[in-house]
């Protein structure tokens, strides 16, 4: 397979150089893997902290910034941060208002995040968690016990930096996240295997002319696998897939994510193809998103995320923001 790097034992190091030179709102320490918001610690403010594997780019890197996370511990490829990173960031950001970790459900994150909650609290930081599990898909993987964390992530993530931006308490925070992660569904599709640098081939066997329903986003078996559908036809086994588990009766975000392979061209068509389903099935929108944000490197396909929302939670995250992956109102 060719790639764009130099080795695979550099490749996290050279990305996260390449995003210090990027962006100079942000204070990347490439040699301890913390990426931080340059003007941290906000006086007055929760700080947000977050991370996992590299590989799922703009996924967490990428949100650091005003109105979402405060700091980000990456990984090394579909592998977890270490609690030292997660300290180190947690004491960068913290303006002594507290650090809420943002974990996604996968057994690495959760163990590492957990211990680093305790050794950020032995240092006097007060510190609270909010684990993201929003994949219908399946309970059990190669990777988590219970739901895998996916495209909810970016939800909360921005839902509750809004409401760290506003001065709210560490208490208010955390549950506006866990409303978040409760309220959010996700359903993902693979069109190919991902390909990782160690290995250089595809993860995974996925034959030409067949897809693979409820992949996860390191390649982790989903469902079941099928002949190759219509856009129009995956969308409904999706959307159905979560409206199943969420059954919605306010209206909804939707995430209409690309696994980083698949072009915008076709994520539009794909999403058409989404608000066609939640009309016929008599599910509101309220606001849409289309994008790779929570990426599986090089794999084709894409997720579905949708939010049940009121109106707290739409002001919030409408709410300004100002990231490499994500920015509007500022």
């Amino acid at each position: 397979m060719k790639m764009l790097i130099n080795v695979p034992e550099t490749v996290v190091a050279d990305a996260l150089r390449g995003m210090a030179a990027a962006h100079p709102e942000l204070t990347v320490d490439v040699e301890n893997r913390v990426i931080v918001r340059r003007d941290a610690p906000v006086s007055g403010q929760v700080a947000l902290v977050s991370g996992g594997g590299s590989g799922h780019e703009p996924l967490h890197g990428g949100f650091v910034g005003p109105g979402m996370l405060s700091a980000a511990c990456p990984g090394e490829v579909f592998t977890s941060p270490v609690p030292d990173q997660m300290v180190r960031a947690a004491a960068a950001v913290d303006s002594g208002a507290g650090v809420l970790f943002v974990v996604k459900n996968y057994t690495g994150d959760v163990l590492n995040f957990d211990m680093a909650a305790e050794l950020a609290e032995d240092e006097g930081i007060q510190v609270a968690k909010v684990l993201v599990n929003d994949d219908v898909a399946v309970t059990d993987s190669l990777y988590t016990a219970g739901r895998r964390g996916t495209g909810a992530t970016l939800f909360v993530e921005k839902i509750a930096g809004a409401a760290a931006r506003e001065g709210r308490p560490l208490e208010q925070v955390e549950a506006i996240a866990r409303r978040v992660n409760d309220s959010s569904r996700s359903f993902g599709v693979a069109l190919s295997a991902v390909t990782t640098p160690a290995k250089g081939s595809p993860t995974f066997d996925l034959p030409a002319g067949e897809l693979e329903l409820g992949i996860g986003i390191h390649g982790e078996p989903g469902r079941e696998r099928r002949p190759m559908m219509t856009s129009g036809e995956i969308a409904e086994a999706a959307v159905d897939a979560v409206l199943t588990d969420l059954g919605p009766r306010n209206p909804v975000l939707v995430l209409v994510n690309g696994m980083g392979a698949t072009p915008l061209l076709e994520l539009y068509g794909f999403n058409a193809e989404v608000q066609r389903v939640l009309g016929e099935r008599g599910v509101a929108v309220a606001r849409t998103l289309v994008g790779n944000y929570v990426t599986s490197l090089d794999m084709a396909g894409a997720s579905v995320t949708l939010c049940e929302i009121d109106e707290e939670l739409l002001g919030l995250w409408d709410a300004p923001v100002s990231t490499p992956g994500l920015r509007w109102g500022m």
